[in-house]
């Protein structure tokens, strides 16, 4: 019983640590290693939590271990693969502060700055139990990390020069990060039962992910994410 109830958290130190490797890497400038390191945290943060509710190990460290995970592998991590991005897009110098100098590349640090209060809200908000208000910090991460994969062979591309304009990957940090903290309700992938009834959203989500997935292969993650808020939002106009 006691081995059992370490295992959720367990999982959620595979998260953290796969962080911890992917920012190493990242500033190592192997953008695409810290991309899939962030993808692996991915799969491990969903299933410490279904290992939880499976094995009924819920604990109040679980939580603030989830979250303190959390803001590094999807709040520093993608800042910092941001960073290295704008960086090598050219993004020069903003301002000076006496001898400090403020780049266009440390607009990436608002993802964890957001993040943070993104995770913050959630420990708190009661409405989020079978929702989400605000885009949640996996996605905002995954659709940051992806950049560097779609690069990879795309470079010289018309979406290879989209991700190497550092106006377009400066707004882009911006925009979601404030989609962190939005007060946008967003359906939650949370399967109580499987039936078509009562899952049609998630079911239109899964498999239009999938036929995205399928036909672009990494590009499909932004727009995946992209896709995400947009069936929220119509799901929230035709609801209301």
């Amino acid at each position: 019983m006691t081995i059992r109830r370490h295992i959720p958290n367990l999982l959620t130190c595979g998260n953290l640590l796969c962080g911890c490797f992917g920012v190493l890497e990242t500033y190592r400038h192997h953008l695409n290693v810290a991309a899939v390191l962030m993808a692996v945290a991915a799969l491990l943060d969903f299933a410490d939590g279904f290992v939880a509710r499976a094995l009924h190990a819920h604990s109040p460290i679980g939580k603030e271990l989830d979250s303190l995970a959390d803001m590094v592998t999807f709040g520093v991590l993608p800042g910092a693969i941001l960073f290295m991005l704008l960086e090598q897009a050219g993004a020069g110098p903003l301002f000076t502060l006496g001898s400090l100098v403020v780049e266009g590349a440390h607009i990436a640090f608002l993802i964890p700055i957001f993040s943070a209060l993104r995770l913050a809200k959630f420990n708190i908000d009661t409405r989020q139990s079978d929702q989400f208000i605000g885009v949640p910090t996996p996605a905002n991460a995954l659709f940051f990390a992806s950049f560097p994969l779609i690069l990879t062979g795309r470079a010289d591309t018309l979406v290879g020069a989209w991700l190497q304009n550092p106006w377009l990957l400066g707004a882009l940090a911006v925009v979601m990060s404030l989609m962190l903290v939005a007060p946008l309700p967003l359906f939650a992938l949370k399967f109580k039962s499987f039936r078509l009834a009562d899952n049609r959203l998630r079911y239109l989500f899964i498999l239009l992910s999938l036929v995205l997935l399928f036909a672009l292969s990494y590009v499909a993650v932004p727009l995946i994410v992209l896709l995400y808020i947009a069936l929220s939002v119509l799901k929230l106009l035709f609801t209301s």
